[in-house]
């Protein structure tokens, strides 16, 4: 199971992010998660939001360089070594992680992780296999 990410090319300057949050914001569309990485002059910025669709359009119009990309979120325990053993059913498949970034939940013991990888259905099988279950964007509270 996968679900769209949002990358938002943006320029490193004062005010940015704040534009781009509040344009989302007053459009109704509510933020799941968020990375962000940057050069001295740019960024990208990569967001799980609740309509990926409205936000694509949203940014877009707004003048945005936006994607939409497909990534898979994984549930975890929010216990140490969780990601770890995650991480080592991946490299046992021989599967390239590109980027992740991971964030724990309100609800007691919750955490995820949103891998992007070269193959989401075959990352997903072999975790599935190994008893660590996709996730979908409603669950990501």
């Amino acid at each position: 199971m996968t679900i769209d990410q949002l990358s938002i090319f943006v320029e490193n300057k004062p005010g940015q992010l704040l534009e781009i949050t509040e344009m989302l914001g007053n459009a109704g569309i509510d933020l799941r998660a968020l990375s962000i990485g940057d050069t001295a002059e740019f960024g990208v910025l990569r967001l799980i939001v609740s309509d990926a669709s409205k936000a694509f359009a949203t940014l877009r119009d707004a003048g945005f360089a936006v994607s939409l990309t497909q990534v898979l979120a994984v549930s975890l325990t929010d216990t140490p070594g969780s990601l770890g053993r995650t991480l080592r059913v991946l490299a046992g498949a021989n599967i390239n992680i590109e980027y992740l970034y991971a964030f724990v939940t309100r609800k007691s013991g919750g955490a995820y992780a949103v891998f992007r990888v070269e193959n989401n259905d075959a990352a997903a099988a072999v975790l599935e296999k190994n008893g660590i279950a996709s996730v979908g964007l409603d669950e990501l509270v």
